[in-house]
């Protein structure tokens, strides 16, 4: 097993790269609950996510900045604004166009909720016409639906409460959503059933600006070393366990 110790001496020509002013600003999710689960005594964002940018500044040799935002849409959208240095976001084919990912480091299950009464069983059945999914625009499995769901009619909106509010007071047919998030969901749909299985996971990674030169390939290729070593290392498994987060594992 790989220890954390085992990568390679940082070049200066990498530290610049991945932190041109001296700090590495990391992009955070605040939305994803389970990788940012706390607040810090000053209000900052504290979870798996923010200890993985401090793990890398460090490995870096550099400080850390965090740079918080609201949503993952909001992040990807910043990729080509000089907002942050990385970005830790779902990897997706459409983030990836402007964004270059490492492996995922871990791993959230994607499925959905059915109302009392309703006749769907299966993943399979819910992408059937007449079948309205409530989704929240822009996640990483609200992008996979946009790619995959061919005959049901996806019903978007801006925030996951939202999304739970068009679900309940809209009669929709099925929410779609983080495992861990439709456990707590439920609680307000009197004989709600999530569906077992899943019809994805997001994949939680690391991502760089995309440019088109040999700078970026040395940093990802960096950077992915530093993801499988956090892998290989127990690193993630102790983030999840530190901050007691459930429904996220080790990608």
């Amino acid at each position: 097993m790989r220890s954390e110790d085992d990568l390679e001496p940082v070049s200066p020509a990498l530290r610049q790269r991945l932190a041109p002013r001296g700090t590495l600003r990391a992009g955070i999710n605040l939305s994803n609950f389970l990788l940012v689960s706390a607040r810090t005594p000053e209000g900052g964002p504290a979870g798996v996510s923010p200890d993985m940018a401090h793990a890398a500044a460090g490995r870096l040799g550099v400080d850390l900045r965090l740079v918080p935002y609201a949503s993952p849409a909001l992040l990807a959208e910043a990729a080509g604004r000089d907002e942050w240095d990385i970005g830790l976001i779902g990897a997706e084919p459409q983030r990836a166009e402007t964004i270059a990912f490492t492996p995922a480091y871990a791993e959230i299950e994607a499925t959905y909720l059915v109302p009392a009464g309703s006749p769907l069983t299966s993943i399979a059945e819910v992408d059937a016409p007449g079948v309205r999914i409530a989704v929240t625009a822009k996640t990483a499995y609200g992008l996979w639906l946009d790619r995959n769901i061919r005959h049901a009619e996806l019903v978007a909106t801006a925030t996951m409460d939202e999304t739970l509010a068009d679900f309940r007071e809209g009669g929709l047919e099925a929410l779609a959503g983080l495992r861990a998030r439709l456990i707590s969901d439920i609680a307000q749909l009197p004989g709600a059933r999530i569906l077992d299985g899943r019809f994805m996971t997001v994949q939680q990674a690391i991502g760089i600006a995309r440019d088109r030169d040999a700078q970026t390939d040395e940093a990802i290729a960096w950077l992915t070393r530093f993801v499988e070593t956090a892998k290989t290392s127990g690193l993630i498994a102790t983030l999840i366990r530190k901050h007691g987060v459930e429904g996220l594992s080790v990608a």
